[in-house]
Order: structure tokens, then sequence, then C-alpha cells
């Protein structure tokens, strides 16, 4: 479709879409870096070749006509997707790393590390992927990965790797309601409901640690951040994982509620893609993170 015989002036519909939104042809010039008489020129000019008044010129306003508006609308939404398809190409060329994790680590770990390496590194923008179904590798959209599981992997090389302790938890206030001792029926237990069972059920958590105990979980989230959020507003015991939670032990909105401990089965992986084009964006982040993950 050859666009340029049915559009008008590329100039004057960038000049439309600036006045639409400035409200003034005054200000609109300003922005444009031409005269005000420029932009009166170009507005004519278009109303001229679509044959209907753009806008009601009035004594110290303008007012746009339905089908200005219109037009303006799709203007704005048209330059709008232009300049962020440049702003990604001129990205290309930059410095950039995608890192890819789940929602729990990213959220947990990552997110409150991630502005140690930024500082490191002013030159490199960081891209953060967080999904807990399985990367593909092999697309080329992720640089370093940190995936939960047991190498080797098909679709990438380890690099760093580190196991978890998985404990129950509660907040400070639900701890001091139910006092000291052992897990029992009188406790309000907060589950995790996923597909993926690598994230440890109530029900494995008293199977493997041989403790006989009758429970109902009070709550059920279908994400590892909700459940966590909820035992730190006091409504129950969860099964922290000790990487993930590390920040909300040391701050005290998390504690031990008892001295259960169960070393997890798989581990944290510092992975890059077999196929990925080595850059020194990947590379420093790679490195960072794993020193962050052995640290």
């Amino acid at each position: 479709m050859q666009f340029r015989r049915r559009l008008p002036s590329l100039t004057a519909l960038v000049t439309l879409e600036a006045v639409l939104r400035r409200k003034s042809f005054t200000l609109a010039a300003n922005e444009l870096g031409v005269t005000q008489a420029a932009v009166s020129r170009q507005i004519a000019a278009l109303e001229e070749e679509l044959g209907q008044p753009l806008f009601l010129r009035k004594h110290r306003s303008i007012e746009p006509t339905a089908a200005c508006v219109s037009l303006g609308a799709t203007l704005a939404k048209s330059l709008a997707d232009i300049a962020e398809s440049v702003e990604a190409i001129r990205s290309r060329g930059q410095d950039v790393v995608t890192i890819g994790a789940t929602v729990a680590f990213s959220s947990f770990w990552l997110l409150p590390r991630l502005a140690e390496f930024r500082r490191a590194n002013p030159g490199i923008l960081v891209r953060v992927i967080s999904q807990d179904s399985p990367f593909a590798l092999d697309d080329g959209e992720i640089d370093v990965a940190i995936r939960y599981g047991m190498p080797p992997f098909s679709d990438g090389t380890v690099i760093a790797s580190r196991g978890d302790i998985i404990t129950p938890v509660c907040s400070p206030d639900y701890l001091k309601r139910r006092g000291n001792g052992p897990l029992g029926s009188g406790d309000e237990f907060i589950e995790t409901d996923v597909v993926d069972r690598s994230w440890y059920s109530w029900s494995q958590w008293f199977s493997l640690t041989g403790a006989n105990v009758e429970f109902k979980p009070s709550l059920r989230f279908n994400h590892y951040t909700e459940t966590i959020a909820a035992a730190r507003a006091g409504q129950g015991i969860a099964l922290g994982w000790r990487m993930l939670i590390g920040t909300f032990v040391e701050d005290g909105t998390l504690v031990q509620a008892d001295g259960g401990e169960l070393v997890a089965e798989d581990r944290y992986n510092v992975i890059v893609p077999i196929k990925a084009k080595r850059s020194n964006a990947r590379n420093l982040a790679a490195a960072w993170l794993t020193a962050s993950l052995h640290g």
C-alpha cells in the first residue's frame, strides 16, 4: 500500500498533534521550534487538503472539531508507537542485559540487590522478565537467568548454583499469640497452591520431616509472594525459603515459627543460554549474580 499518496504532509500531521496537545498555536510553535505563522500555515494547508476546518477560531482560543479530535487521537497513538519503536532500536546499540527469574525470586531476592549492580555499572540498561513458567532460552530474549532445578540443562550453561533451606515462618505478632512449641492442628497454615511442585506443600513438609500433624490450611494463594505477604501480616505460618525471605528475617517482619528445617532438593542456578551471543553487559551481570548468589 502506497501510504505516501494517501497521507497529507507528515510535517502538518506532527504540527496538528502538537497543537491539540498544547491547545495553542503559540505553545505548539514554541515546542516545534518554528513561528506561530508557520504553524498556522501547516494547519491551513491540512484543512484545505482534508476539505474541512479542523478548528473553530475564537477570539482568544481554538476549539477542535469532532473530526479533528478523532484524527488527533489516532495521531497521538501512532506517534507514540513510532517513538517507542525508535527507542527500542536505539537501545539495541547500547549495553543492555535481560535477566529472567521467577516472580518470587525477582521480587524477594533480585530487586533488593539490583541497585548495587546498577550503581557499579551505570552504562548498562537492565531489563528484568519475571514469570513462573519456564523460560525458553533458545529464543534469544534472555541473556542470563536464575532457574530453580537440578542441572545440567539442555538449553543453558550453569555458572553458579546454590541450595536452600525451608523452615516455617510467621510474623512476630503471630508467634507471640501462639507461643513457642512444635506445629500443631491449632496453627493457621498458609498454603501455596501451584502446579509446579518444586514449591513444597505443607503435606510434603510434614511427610519429609516425619511430623504427624493433622492440619487444614486456612489460607491458600497461587503465588508465593502473596503467601509471604500474608505471613508477614500475621495471618498464619508459611513455609519460608531462606534465600528468598532473607531480607524479611533481617528486618524482623518474619521469624522462625519452630525449630524444623528441611534442605530443599533442587538448587538455584545462574544459567546463560548456550546459543547466546557474548556481550560485556551479559558477562558483568552473570559475574555479579554469581558473586551475589554465593555472598
